[in-house]
């Protein structure tokens, strides 16, 4: 069964997006997926999903996104980290990473790119834990630079509720 997110939010779906119950697709961790249907390629759709939970707030964005690569390890041949930023504010921090991963695809091995996106939002009812959305981009390496910029547009369409 999906999962629900710690914080209400809205956003936008860019234009080409369709969003899919996470359980058809076998993905019952994620709070929301999407997919991009008409850049599918080599057996694989972009998608895009929406994940949260609570944390408490001393454990640093830096710290969620390395245990979300040390889950990715468990079924990757490799795993890479690119370039990190850091941002937002104090009280809704915001991180990002990009990850290579070399996984079997069908049997086949294949290169992804995810780029993950870690948002902190401030508890005001309880200052000592935080809700922690993961929202990731996953597509293969040659899909990449045609969904980018469909993924920023939907990251900065994300509000809180």
């Amino acid at each position: 069964m999906a999962t629900t997110i710690p914080v209400p939010i809205q956003f936008s779906l860019p234009e080409g997006w369709i969003s899919v119950n996470p359980d058809e697709i076998n993905t019952p961790e994620a709070a929301f997926v999407a997919l991009h249907p008409g850049h599918r390629g080599g057996g694989f759709t972009p998608n895009i999903t929406i994940t949260g939970e609570l944390r408490d707030a001393t454990v640093s964005l830096q710290q969620i996104a390395a245990e979300s690569v040390d889950r990715l390890r468990k079924g990757a041949h490799e795993v890479k980290i690119g370039r990190t930023t850091e941002g937002g504010t104090a009280e809704n921090p915001v991180y990002t990473q990009a990850v290579r991963l070399h996984v079997d695809l069908a049997g086949q091995p294949q290169y992804l790119v995810q780029y993950q996106v870690f948002m902190g939002f401030s508890d005001t009812a309880n200052p000592a834990r935080r809700a922690v959305l993961q929202i990731v981009l996953t597509s293969k390496l040659e899909q990449f630079p045609q969904v980018i910029d469909d993924f920023q547009t939907f990251i900065a369409s994300i509000r809180p509720e």
